[in-house]
Order: structure tokens, then C-alpha cells, then sequence
């Protein structure tokens, strides 16, 4: 096996619907220096023994199956585990474009430590229709504390990846947030990484009813996370800049987004 210079960590429990086609996109990617790394939490569907037949045929995938405290927990314990200096995460419903993984190692070459590489994202709806691409090709601190996250929060982290070193900076993801996870690395990874983007399309999220990011958005709870999150990290910041980011953020608003674009998920 070729030295391993990425691990996909998927995070999955109780999804047999979707960890074969999960298993098989990342194969696809034809890349000798991926491994894939499945952390189950103690699935009871069927999961496992997917996972355990195509583990017992491929190297390249290793797994746990456990109980653990969230997807956060299951992150971290992923993260523990990979072999790569560079790391992403594919939840199990999500995919990635052929070749996408082959073009990031490629991309990733002169990158200086810890960087934070981003691309585009396929953002499909419950019907299977492409409802818009992310292009987070504004992404800073100052957007994402100006709430321009159309612009500058990647949707879904099959479409960015980072060093591994890159913890020793920012600290683990939090195992006592179970929604807004990523939303957090971002807005410290941001502050802490070499950050690039390409314009370039690498991964596919799948905006299905049911899952917790649907029914958050539903009930109002993610967008009423999100302004906390937002608020929380505008106070980080010194009294001076924090005046200037109510002013940015009232003239903002005479600016519409365009329709139809969510926010943020």
C-alpha cells in the first residue's frame, strides 16, 4: 500500500441505506494514497457488516464500531486515528466527484502548514435536483463575522480538507455540539490556517428531510444556533472592532441575497 498522505473519516451510525455507495465513491476516487476511515457509533441496521465485508476485501478501510457521545466525539476519535497529514471528513449520505480527491492531492503540493484548502460544493435537494452550488470563495474571518455565509462558509466538508496538524492549533471539535460542529473549526480554523480556495467542484451534499440538518432548519433552531455561534466569536473580538461590525452589518442589510440561496445549513 502507498504511503498514506489523506484519511476520509466518516462519521456514520445506523445509515445502511447509504455507507455501501459511501464505500464505493471513495474507491472510485482510484487513489492509492487515501485511506478511509469509517468510525461507526454502535450501528444496529445492518451498517456494520457492510462495513466489515468491504474492510475484509480493501486495506485501505479501517473502522471502529462503538458506542460514543455524538457525531463531534466520532470526529475526534477519527481524527486520532488517521495515518494522513491531510484530512477530510465524507458523511455517509454525501459523496465526493470522481477524481475530486486525486486533484486535491495535487493542489495540495506547496501548501504551507497547517493550511485549509476549500472548493466547491453540489448542494442537492430531497428530490435528487441540484439546488445550488456553495462557492465559498470569500472565506474569512471577517464574513463569516459579518454572517456573509453564502459567500464564505463551506457547506459541507466534503468539499474542504486540512492538515491534521492543524488541531494542535484549534483543539478538537466539540463533543458537547451536535449541530454545529464544523460552523465552530471553521471560524477558528480560519484564524489559525493558510486558507485557500479553488474554484473547483469536489463534493456533493445530500439536503435530505430527516436528517438533523433538515429538521433543524425546519423548526428555526439551526439559524437560531448560528447567530449565537456568530455572536459568541463577535465578542472575541476588541470593542472597537465590534462596533465597526454592527455598522458593516446595518448597511449590509440594504443589500439582499439573492433568492432562492439558503443562508447557511
Amino acid at each position: 500500500m502507498a504511503r498514506v498522505r489523506l484519511s476520509v473519516i466518516t462519521p456514520v451510525f445506523n445509515c445502511a441505506r447509504f455507507i455501501e455507495f459511501c464505500l464505493e465513491n471513495v474507491m472510485r476516487q482510484e487513489c492509492p494514497e487515501v485511506e478511509h476511515v469509517i468510525v461507526d457509533g454502535g450501528s444496529t441496521d445492518g451498517t456494520v457488516a457492510i462495513i466489515e465485508r468491504y474492510a475484509a476485501l480493501h486495506d485501505h478501510i479501517r473502522y471502529v464500531s462503538e458506542r460514543d457521545e455524538g457525531q463531534s466525539h466520532a470526529m475526534n476519535k477519527g481524527i486520532a486515528m488517521a495515518r494522513g497529514e491531510i484530512v477530510g471528513f465524507l458523511n455517509a449520505d454525501d459523496y465526493y466527484e470522481p477524481g475530486a480527491l486525486r486533484e486535491v492531492l495535487t493542489q495540495w503540493d506547496g501548501l504551507p502548514e497547517p493550511s485549509l484548502l476549500v472548493g466547491n460544493c453540489n448542494v442537492w435537494d430531497d428530490d435528487g435536483k441540484l439546488w445550488f452550488v456553495s462557492r465559498p470563495a470569500g472565506i474569512s474571518l471577517n464574513n463569516l463575522l459579518l454572517g456573509r455565509y453564502v459567500e464564505a462558509f463551506p457547506m459541507n466538508p466534503a468539499a474542504y480538507f486540512y492538515h491534521k496538524s492543524l488541531h494542535l492549533r484549534v483543539g478538537p471539535y466539540r463533543v458537547e455540539e451536535h449541530a454545529a460542529m464544523d460552523l465552530h473549526f471553521i471560524f477558528r480554523a480560519v484564524q489559525h490556517a493558510h486558507v485557500t480556495y479553488r474554484d473547483r467542484t469536489w463534493g456533493n451534499y445530500r439536503y435530505l428531510e430527516g436528517t438533523k440538518t433538515y429538521e433543524g432548519d425546519k423548526c428555526g433552531a439551526n439559524q437560531a444556533r448560528v447567530r449565537q455561534i456568530t455572536e459568541q466569536y463577535r465578542r472575541q473580538q476588541p470593542a472597537l472592532r465590534r462596533i465597526q461590525l454592527v455598522l458593516l452589518e446595518k448597511f449590509g442589510r440594504l443589500f439582499r441575497k439573492p433568492a432562492g440561496v439558503p443562508e447557511i445549513h
